[in-house]
């Protein structure tokens, strides 16, 4: 069932989303070689609480930690590990914050001291193909229109569109309806509404879409051992066009 909030149910999001995005500010000074993922999540979980929030994928279906971190091949769902980042990773860290009992969701790849010209590239067509995907979220225009422009564009650049995760509809609940794919036929799909609030997270691979997921349970990783990128949203869908809830500037 879609739930479609009000202005003040969104104003709340928002506040979520802006201490998200503080705190990837944050991570972002943080990311360099030599410090784990696991130092970063543990700095996440300090960083929510001394604002009264709490990451609430910590505890859902049993996982462990404040954050997911998807270091090169790990597509999503990566555990955050003691292993020292080297100089040339890249490493995506996503998190959900409820923030009195309302949640924002953002993914942002990062790259570890000099990464290589494919590695450069790939972060900043993920990118781009977020925000490309963020300008068909409008009143009147399908959940299609956005899977559409997003796989357009990546696949024109040569890199394979995971299908396996999706976006999603978000509120007091991580998981919410509309499924909102990254790829599939412009035109089709739930008519959006004001008031709708969604999740739009491409994942891009340097080479076959296709992905395997791990004894874990979690960790999903390129069939190919290629390199892989994600970057996400949290969007509200207004008269005024689409809001980025989750904005970092």
């Amino acid at each position: 069932m879609i739930t479609i909030k009000t202005r003040d149910q969104i104003a709340k999001m928002q506040e979520a989303g802006k201490l998200l995005a503080a705190c990837h500010r944050e991570i972002a000074k943080r990311i360099k070689p030599g410090v784990s993922t696991r130092e970063i999540d543990q700095f996440v979980e300090r960083f929510l609480a001394e604002h009264g929030a709490i990451p609430e994928q910590k505890g859902y279906n049993g996982y462990e930690y404040a954050t997911c971190a998807s270091v090169n091949d790990v597509i999503c769902h990566g555990f955050p590990s003691p292993e020292p980042l080297r100089s040339g990773d890249i490493v995506t860290i996503d998190m959900v914050v409820n923030l009195n009992g309302w949640l924002a969701d953002s993914a942002w790849s990062y790259a570890v001291g000099e990464v290589s010209e494919e590695a450069a590239r790939l972060l900043e067509t993920t990118k781009r193909a977020l925000y490309i995907g963020i300008e068909q979220a409008r009143v009147g225009n399908r959940i299609g229109d956005i899977s559409n422009a997003i796989q357009k564009f990546a696949e024109a650049q040569g890199y394979g569109v995971v299908r396996e995760f999706t976006g999603h509809g978000i509120g007091t609940r991580m998981h919410e309806d509309p499924q909102v794919p990254h790829y599939g036929p412009a035109g089709r799909g739930m008519r959006l509404k004001e008031g709708m609030v969604i999740t739009i997270e491409p994942m891009l691979n340097c080479g076959t879409a296709d992905l395997y997921v791990e004894e874990d349970g979690w960790t999903a990783r390129t069939w190919d051992g290629r390199l892989s990128a994600q970057y996400e949203h949290t969007i509200a869908i207004t008269a005024g066009g689409p809001l980025i809830l989750t904005a970092q500037d």
